[in-house]
């Protein structure tokens, strides 16, 4: 009788997390056994080394990639687009939250006795276990190469912004922005050293902190000039259709935190935390970005830039860029982490046992990667148009639709028929969002370089 008593409550403490955590989804509650400890062989020394981080950790690592400087541009990005934008940069919080989760449910398969076991390790796997009766391992790859090219042109688009703050900051004396990138390059140096994500994270936590000051300081001054709101509103936009598709690139961006997850998730010492994490985290985000776009549009209209602090009086202006080039700082090494580990794991396969020559190879690729983010940040003019770009190509294809299809090719026989159309409705709308905004920001960058 006892034992049955236990029996039935265990299944009902099951049944409640699942509940509450899996949002109905038996796929995406990760019961969490790892491959390892299903093997008779004992985990490799690697596994047993790498550095566990909190639930808050990871949260403060997603709040870094989906609360980043991109913020900068939503206002504009609202103002071309009217309330489609708004609708879109909600529905954009609520679909990659969904997607990451998707993702992550990827990288797990049931063994037997109905237990997710996580069988995969990162993107490259999922890809690679997809495409395994096509093209083995070429799938990988080009997810790689996608998630490389993502990557560093954030990393680029954080050397752009901060190099323009400091010049800002030091305009009292006689720099020009080719040695403020230079400064900013050398201030970012030994971020080749970072080989811990506990690092990462606690630089993210600070990092966090200093975006929240900043919508914070410019909320708190568009509410005070709520006066200038009066006949302003987004019903008054006129909606220009390249504008707008350049928007949905820029808002995608925005969001952009699945290249991050399968690493995230794994290094988390209590993954069953993994979802409400991500709905946390977006959630923070959609009311943030949502009340900043909005109260910075009314109170600017047509006005609006495409970087809102060139909106501001200059003394909220000057304190904001000083926050905003200490984000900036803080925001560089999780993407820059993240694309040296997979150049490094790809390119270098390396392994415990290298010894100094892989020492040095690792610090040789890193600094290397670091000299050509600094190259192409000077060459890189119009940080809307860059987001746009970016977000159309890599941004829809790596937080869209490869995690949609890979969730309808390795669990379709699991999946209801509701769940299946959701992601085939998500690949149609990354796609259609993908090649009309490329064309779009290809449009407007070769408009903008023709123009000087």
């Amino acid at each position: 009788m006892a034992h049955r008593r236990l029996s039935w409550m265990k299944s009902r403490v099951e049944s409640l997390w699942m509940k509450h955590f899996g949002a109905g989804e038996v796929e995406e509650s990760q019961g969490l056994v790892l491959r390892d400890e299903l093997d008779e062989s004992p985990p490799d020394e690697d596994s047993l080394q790498r550095p566990k981080i909190s639930t808050w950790e990871a949260g403060w690592n997603i709040t870094n990639a989906i609360q980043g400087l991109f913020v900068l541009g939503l206002p504009f990005a609202l103002h071309q687009s009217g309330y489609v934008g708004l609708i879109v940069l909600i529905s954009a919080a609520l679909i990659c939250s969904y997607t990451g989760k998707i993702l992550v449910s990827c990288l797990y398969e049931e063994d037997e006795s109905g237990r997710p076991v996580r069988v995969r390790n990162t993107y490259e796997d999922i890809a690679n276990a997809c495409c395994r009766n096509i093209c083995p391992s070429v799938g990988g790859k080009l997810v790689n190469a996608a998630q490389v090219v993502e990557l560093t042109m954030t990393c680029i688009l954080y050397l752009v912004v901060g190099s323009n703050l400091m010049c800002h900051s030091l305009f009292f004396l006689p720099v020009t922005p080719a040695t403020c990138s230079v400064i900013t390059f050398l201030i970012l140096m030994p971020c080749m050293l970072i080989r811990d994500l506990r690092a990462v994270s606690r630089l993210s936590f600070l990092c966090s902190l200093a975006q929240f000051l900043i919508t914070f300081i410019v909320i708190g001054y568009c509410l005070g000039q709520s006066a200038r709101w009066e006949g302003r509103g987004l019903g008054t936009v006129a909606v220009d259709f390249d504008g707008f598709q350049v928007s949905v690139g820029v808002i995608i961006f925005s969001y952009t935190s699945q290249i991050y997850l399968p690493p995230l998730e794994e290094s988390m010492t209590d993954r069953r935390d993994f979802s409400r994490m991500m709905d946390c985290t977006h959630a923070l985000a959609c009311v943030l970005k949502t009340a900043f776009s909005l109260l910075a549009f009314l109170t600017w209209g047509e006005q609006t830039r495409e970087v809102i602090t060139d909106n501001l009086p200059v003394a909220v202006s000057m304190m904001v860029n000083v926050c905003l080039l200490v984000k900036a700082l803080l925001s560089y090494p999780l993407p820059f982490y993240a694309a040296a580990e997979i150049l490094q794991n790809s390119v270098l396969k390396t392994d415990s046992s290298s010894g100094d020559v892989t020492e040095r190879q690792t610090l040789l690729l890193r600094a290397s990667l670091l000299i050509l983010i600094l190259v192409m940040s000077l060459y890189v003019p119009h940080f809307s148009l860059l987001m746009g770009l970016t977000g159309s190509v890599t941004g829809a294809l790596m937080t869209l639709m490869l995690p949609a299809l890979f969730h309808l090719r390795l669990k379709w026989t699991q999946l209801h028929m509701r769940h299946k159309l959701l992601d085939v409705m998500i690949i149609v709308m990354g796609c259609f969002c993908s090649i009309s905004g490329l064309i779009c920001s290809i449009k407007r960058i070769i408009t903008a370089f023709g123009d000087k």
